[in-house]
């Protein structure tokens, strides 16, 4: 219902799960709690006035019918549990792509946010471990976006240049704006222009605006604006996105859930985008990864 009043065609619904102990019997859980999720977004999501979709001919085909679009992917790598056949089942199961790390290091790579309660340092293999890089070339094989939010500063250069399809920044800001260490910096944001990825400027308010001292992010549809603006200067509207991370922490003033999606539209108009830019930054960048994933 929020998505029909705010005009919200279509969304990624995630299975996530949080970094947490590597041992074998912790890592077995968290995967079959990705595969169960999995299955239940796409059991729920089948039905008359909602489709299900794993391709970008799908997901235009559900938008021509009238109906909602849902896809899937996996948020955090380390459900896996050190199987990487686990990818195809995902795939099987409609995932799009993978978010490599969560917050805290995992088996495949360095996360930008180290956790130290897990007895993390600053880094752990120096970005992508050789398992990772495994995974990253497996996800090319299956046709799964490589998606690099979360992943520290390494492991997002190197999943960018070792990927054979541009790698995607699902949820994440531009750092030059909010020096935050989930942000993109100048040196990221090229990488992504070179190799054809996207950045997608997410609605968490501390991504897009620093808050002062003991207090919270005074951010707005209009700072998410301005991060849209320094992105498509820096690197091209070909290469930029919009995402909303609800449920994740997502959620500002003017954009606070889906049935407020005309908001962000009308912020973009506002700041001159036409209709093509604006098709390009909601969905039409993304699709075309999809196409070629």
């Amino acid at each position: 219902p929020k998505m029909l009043r705010g005009g919200l065609k279509a969304a990624v619904f995630i299975a996530y799960t949080g970094q947490g102990r590597r041992d074998d019997e912790s890592l077995a859980a968290v995967a079959a709690r990705a595969d169960a999720m999995l299955r239940h977004i796409r059991t729920r999501a089948n039905g008359t006035t909602r489709h299900f979709c794993t391709t970008a001919a799908e997901l235009e085909a559900a938008q021509a019918a009238g109906a909602l679009a849902v896809l899937s992917a996996v948020e955090n790598g380390n459900a896996l549990a050190r199987d990487l056949s686990r990818l195809a089942l995902w795939r099987d199961l409609g995932a799009i792509y993978l978010t490599l790390t969560h917050d805290g290091h995992n088996d495949l790579a360095d996360a930008a946010r180290p956790k130290p309660d897990l007895g993390d340092g600053v880094a752990e293999h120096g970005g992508l471990s050789a398992f990772g890089r495994d995974v990253v070339r497996e996800l090319n094989r299956l046709g799964m976006l490589v998606d690099v939010s979360h992943s520290a500063k390494s492991t997002m250069m190197q999943a960018a240049e070792l990927s054979r399809v541009p790698v995607v920044a699902t949820h994440s800001c531009c750092r030059a704006l909010c020096d935050h260490p989930r942000n993109l910096d100048d040196e990221q944001l090229d990488m992504l222009r070179a190799t054809g990825g996207l950045v997608q400027i997410t609605a968490l308010d501390a991504f897009l605006r620093a808050a002062p001292p003991g207090g919270k992010s005074p951010a707005t549809v209009t700072d998410m604006g301005e991060h849209v603006d320094y992105a498509v200067k820096r690197i091209g509207i070909d290469h930029v996105g919009l995402s909303s991370d609800f449920d994740g922490g997502g959620g500002i003033p003017g954009w606070a859930d889906a049935s407020q999606t005309m908001n962000l539209t009308a912020e973009l108009h506002r700041r001159g985008y036409g209709a093509r830019e604006i098709d390009l930054l909601w969905s039409g960048n993304f699709r075309r990864l999809m196409r070629i994933a």
